[in-house]
């Protein structure tokens, strides 16, 4: 039986249905306080330097709320008194030198303030990213599966980067804001409870906006982060299938779905952004209001001296002036926390993103078997009434039975989707089986360490993967610690040589993402050589030569020979003429065994293999 894992879909040739289209998220975070509190988490692995930026803003802000102080003994420096004006310059001169090295030291700490927030902004996220690397790298066929693949990629890069920006910019705000609140607050209640209390009016009016507002960014954020995922992975498909597209004459059908997606993230972003951006105009009406409030009740106090309750004692010029400045100080971190909160909102879509693939359950590795020896792998394998369905119910493989002798060359041949691709896959454990039993030289591949089952097991498939690298190391990727020498001799046996030493950087050119620049034949050699150069105890060729013209398969039927020879190996074609010399050939129908036995025997037995043979030789119907 299988681990107990759920059955997975996987896509490509042979295989199930194309994969699904991502469901739109839900239109709010499904749990904001846990993703903020993991997103805390990330950020506070850099303790030392947290530390570091915590320390200077709050040598920023104190220094920030000393400056009203300063300006108002300054300014009470000058008094009226008969009609005539006292100046104590030598008091004034002190506190407005006070007030410059205020100034300078605060312009020169904020500028390390940004630096430090710049550091930790980018040190929070190269973890993060890191983290959500490691998790794609491990994630099971199913994952990669049922998303897009571009929408993955966007969780990558634009959301990530929405966190870095939030982490540069709106933490130190908001952390600023917080402690310039608190410290405006006590020397306003210092300087004058009424007027405190006129000035927190604005709190008041604040909260109630601040409430309704919220409630419009909640449900357009995630939504606006989930529908531009939707369209890079949208876009990720039309600039991969181009090809597929224009020859089908799809332009104006994938312009369409691209216009109706876009549509929809444009109406999500202008919601959005209104609703975030219309929080500073609200704020700062508030505040002018608010503003005005004290500058009125500190006059009419001050024409009627009246200041109880006060610290500070007597209302003076320098009192009020000291006073607006506080309140100005006061309302504008709310009024920047309030602005800052979309720039959060999205912050935490994106990072429940993220956390949404990292929390998906990676690829385990069930096998216990740590004494299995790739070196001493014989080859047999047995499937033993084997099970298995892409969709409970929908079985792909029943009652399955097939068995391979070591160094046999095995064929697998039979219709598009009589689950030829599935035998392999669940070989090499992309998927596990519902029923029944796979076992390697007698024992269970589910008792080896899926690195180990998949180290003794080479294979090419017909949609080869050319990395954006020289031609050397594209082969190379079968065995990375080869020598040069081992790579060109694997080229040769491959006939990579025949085009490469034609290049002008020869084996060093480089190719472009996807073997652009090669032709399909050129990049399947290339998969060929991979398979020569990792000298695996099981090859798998699944349509391996496919792709390659009769000419160019005739001159590599020696080297594929040459690499078979010894190993267990399993042939999936659709073109007979490349498995006529194989040991066995099996032809599967609905999932079964239909017929076994070698080229001749089946034509003799004028059974499925024959029909399928006939058809692609004889031009006899089926």
């Amino acid at each position: 039986m299988a681990n107990g894992h759920p059955p997975v879909r996987i896509m490509g040739r042979g295989g199930p249905p194309p994969h699904m289209a991502m469901a739109m998220g839900s239109e709010k975070p499904k749990n904001a306080k846990g993703t903020l509190k993991r997103l805390i988490g990330y950020i506070g692995k850099n303790k030392y330097l947290m530390i570091l930026l915590l320390s200077v803003m709050l040598v920023v802000t104190v220094l920030n709320l000393v400056a009203p102080f300063l300006q108002g003994q300054a300014i009470d420096k000058i008094t009226l008194s008969d009609d005539r004006i006292n100046v104590d310059i030598e008091g004034m001169i002190f506190y407005l030198i006070a007030l410059g090295c205020v100034y300078l030291t605060n312009s020169v700490l904020t500028y390390f303030q940004g630096i430090f927030a710049a550091k930790l902004s980018q040190t929070t996220v190269k973890t993060m990213r890191k983290d959500l690397f490691d998790k794609i790298s491990y994630l099971p066929i199913k994952y990669t599966d049922t998303h897009q693949h571009g929408d993955i990629m966007s969780r990558m890069t634009n959301d990530v980067e929405n966190i870095s920006n939030t982490v540069s910019q709106s933490i130190a705000s908001l952390v600023s804001g917080v402690l310039t609140l608190v410290g405006c607050l006590v020397f306003m209640l210092y300087y004058s409870p009424m007027l405190t209390l006129v000035s927190l009016t604005a709190v008041v009016l604040t909260l109630i906006v601040t409430k309704n507002l919220t409630k419009l960014m909640r449900k357009y954020f995630p939504l606006q982060q989930t529908l531009l995922g939707q369209l890079n992975g949208h876009i990720e498909e039309m600039v991969s299938g181009y090809k597929t597209v224009a020859a089908y004459s799809k332009e104006k059908k994938a312009c369409e779905e691209f216009g109706k997606i876009s549509d929809d993230l444009q109406k999500a972003a202008i919601k959005a952004q209104i609703s975030g951006g219309v929080m500073g105009p609200f704020m700062n009406v508030i505040s002018n209001i608010s503003f005005l409030l004290v500058a009125g009740f500190g006059a009419y106090f001050l024409i009627i001296d009246f200041n109880p309750l006060a610290l500070k004692g007597v209302m003076t010029v320098g009192t009020i002036q000291a006073f607006l400045q506080y309140v100005k100080n006061f309302t504008r971190p709310i009024n920047e926390i309030a602005q800052q909160y979309s720039s959060v909102q999205t912050a935490i879509a994106g990072a429940e993103r993220v956390f949404e693939i990292m929390d998906t359950e990676p690829e385990t590795d069930e096998g216990t078997d740590s004494d299995f020896s790739i070196e001493n792998v014989k080859g047999d394998l047995v499937f033993s009434n084997i099970d298995f369905s892409y969709v409970p119910g929908e079985k792909v493989l029943q009652n399955f039975d097939l068995w391979i002798k070591s160094g046999q060359k095995l064929a697998i041949v039979g219709a598009t989707g009589s689950g030829k691709t599935t035998v392999v896959n669940l070989l090499t454990r992309f998927y596990d089986i519902d029923g029944g039993s796979i076992t390697l030289d007698g024992q269970s591949i589910y008792d080896i360490p899926k690195k180990k089952l998949r180290g003794s097991i080479g294979i090419v498939l017909q949609d080869t993967v050319i990395f954006n690298d020289t031609i050397m190391q594209n082969i190379r990727y079968g065995r990375l610690d080869a020598t040069d020498e081992e790579v060109i001799a694997a080229a040769k046996t491959a006939r990579v040589a025949d085009f490469a030493e034609k290049m002008s950087d020869g084996y060093h050119t480089m190719l472009s993402e996807g073997g652009g620049n090669l032709s399909q034949g050129q990049r399947q050699l290339i998969a060929i050589a991979r398979a020569v150069l990792a000298d695996p105890k099981i090859l798998i060729l699944d349509e391996a030569t496919s792709s390659i013209d009769t000419r160019t398969e005739v001159q590599i039927q020696e080297a594929m020979l040459a690499l078979m020879k010894g190993r267990t190996s399993l042939i999936i074609a659709h073109r007979l003429s490349t498995i006529r010399d194989a040991d066995k050939i099996v032809v599967i129908d609905k999932g079964k065994v239909v017929e076994a036995g070698n080229h001749e025997k089946l034509l003799s037995e004028n059974g499925a293999y024959a029909k399928l043979y006939n058809t692609q030789f004889a031009g006899i119907s089926t």
